[in-house]
């Protein structure tokens, strides 16, 4: 095939990558940890942990889990718990003992919670105590046979780790009641660990690093199988993009995706290891007037987020106030960017905000904006190196530049499947090879992708189709539009047309208001039949609006 995108490449960046630079994750944590060892690598509530404190903390809840638990190479750790300092030292700690890490959404209803953790087979579980309440409705139906528990300061400095607990537990009534026999303390296994008796597993590509949940949006999770090969090239794709543009052992990157999700876990957890950089970890960003002190305080040079935490920040009082003087990346992924977002970004930071495009399945990076990019272009970006990225028809036909298909992919970073699910395996891998993302799109004459939309969510009215992203960023350009959601809705004349549910920054906003709005950019058919405003549109933990919830909500 061709690679239109080549000629648009960044100035030193490689067409592929060593893939085989590492034989697993653990080399990687190793390299980092060794070469930037009086380096702060995590910080969070005020407390900073080096690449040293990181290596030797890892080290010895590894060897608690290899010798006091008994856990052996391959065995499933579900680690459910925020964005904490014990959240990397567990991420690591499972790595280096040989096990896949199952990481659990700690908003889970116990629903979701036994369904992930009978699906992955998951033995044991590191779990935030303000969550352990919800463990204990379904523990006993489940594969867990061990529990060890944390609490919000165990890993801050005495006192402020004794008055965090306090105060979430007794003042802010923030850890219900619970009760799980033989759970075991954070702390204390920490303290209980033997370095000197942890045994290096041999880990090799083929072996499983994590078991990545997708899918809850549009239905039953499925457990992406992510191996360290997976893994490692992805970090290589990511780091022959980014490194030139970046200085090793002095990026400071604030980290307010949870570790659980994909993005965050690659970009941030391990590039930013990987490159010596310090990630600023913020527990909980809903409350962004919190979140607007923290970076305040702080000389960070890099940030990651979802859309509506960008759009979130903007429309916090005082964010306007933070020194941006030291940024240097602002990097957008997970739903599509607003343009309206985008551009007030670059107006009240100074910084492009670069969109980038990927999936669980594919560890997640597939396309990514150049670095140099002086503004936001309303494009995914171009395919990293080792990727092959095309769009299809219906047929899988391979379909010319500028025609809408379905994004599908090949690359290292691409999962083998979906874990003990063949059939939804086979329905996203077509016989040649090509992952099927689902996601509809066109490549450019430069080799850019741009996504339409998501093909499940496409509207269809009186034969032709509107893509909920289009109609959503035209009326979030609105100046009193907050949030917006687009899904379609029976109709009796069209078969479907389009309902906007919106978040209003003005009470006096109405249905007309946004119709007139729409008129001057949408043709007739992609302007909302129906406007219903509502105080906050339902999101998944990381920001994504949740069309399924509107559906269910509004269309009867």
């Amino acid at each position: 095939m061709t690679h239109e995108w080549y000629s648009s490449y960044p100035e030193g960046v490689p067409h592929e990558v060593d893939i085989t630079a590492y034989d697993s994750l653990l080399d990687v944590i190793e390299e980092a940890c060794a070469n930037y060892s009086n380096n702060p690598c995590f910080c969070n509530y005020g407390k900073s942990l080096s690449y040293q404190e990181i290596n030797d903390n890892s080290l010895k809840l590894a060897s608690y889990l290899q010798n006091q638990f008994a856990m052996k190479k391959g065995e499933k750790i579900a680690i459910m718990m925020p964005n904490l300092l014990q959240n990397p030292v567990s991420i690591f700690a499972a790595l280096r003992a040989g096990l896949t890490v199952v990481n659990t959404n700690p908003l889970y209803t116990g629903h979701e919670l036994k369904h992930q953790l009978c699906d992955s087979g998951a033995t044991t579980i590191i779990v935030l105590e303000n969550f352990a309440s919800t463990l204990e409705e379904v523990i006993q139906d489940t594969p867990i046979k061990k529990v060890i528990v944390t609490r919000m300061g165990d890993m801050l400095s005495f006192p402020k780790s004794a008055i965090i607990n306090l105060v979430v537990k007794h003042v802010k009534k923030m850890v219900p009641d619970f009760k799980l026999p033989g759970n075991y303390d954070f702390k204390q296994c920490l303290a209980q660990g033997d370095i000197s008796k942890y045994t290096r597993p041999t880990v090799t590509q083929d072996d499983f690093a994590f078991l990545q949940y997708t899918g809850g949006t549009t239905g039953v999770a499925k457990g992406a199988i992510l191996t360290h090969g997976n893994m490692v090239a992805n970090l290589q794709q990511v780091s022959a993009w980014i490194e030139p543009f970046i200085d090793k052992g002095k990026e400071h990157i604030i980290t307010a995706l949870p570790l659980y999700h994909i993005f965050s876990l690659l970009a941030n957890c391990l590039f930013f290891m990987k490159v010596g950089g310090l990630n600023h970890l913020i527990t909980n960003p809903r409350d962004m007037k919190n979140f607007v002190k923290e970076l305040k305080d702080s000389k960070f040079t890099a940030i990651t987020g979802v859309n509506t935490l960008f759009n979130g920040l903007l429309n916090t009082p005082g964010f306007s106030d933070v020194d941006f003087s030291h940024l240097k990346m602002t990097l957008g992924g997970g739903m599509a960017v607003q343009a309206s977002v985008a551009e007030k970004w670059q107006k009240v930071t100074g910084q492009t905000l670069l969109e980038a495009y990927g999936l669980t399945e594919t560890s997640p990076a597939v396309c990514i904006n150049p670095m140099s990019l002086k503004s936001y272009n309303g494009k995914i970006g171009l395919p990293m190196p080792s990727t092959d990225v095309c769009i299809m028809d219906d047929d899988n036909n391979i379909l010319p530049v500028g025609e809408n298909g379905e994004i599908c992919i090949k690359g290292p970073q691409v999962t083998q499947g979906y874990y003990n699910l063949p059939e939804e395996t086979a329905l996203v891998f077509d016989d040649k090879g090509w992952f099927h993302s689902g996601d509809i799109g066109f490549m450019d004459e430069k080799g850019y992708f741009q996504i339409v939309d998501r093909k499940k969510d496409m509207i269809i009215v009186s034969g032709f189709n509107v893509f909920p992203n289009e109609v959503e960023a035209v009326i979030a350009s609105h100046h009193d539009v907050l949030e917006v959601g687009v899904i379609g809705m029976p109709d009796e004349q069209s078969g479907e047309s389009v309902l906007a549910i919106i978040v209003s920054k003005n009470t006096q906003l109405t249905e007309h208001d946004i119709r007139l709005h729409c008129e001057l950019t949408l043709t007739r058919y992609k302007i909302p039949k129906r406007v219903e405003f509502v105080n906050e549109v339902p999101k998944t933990n990381v920001g994504k609006i949740l069309r399924r919830e509107l559906r269910d909500m509004f269309v009867k």
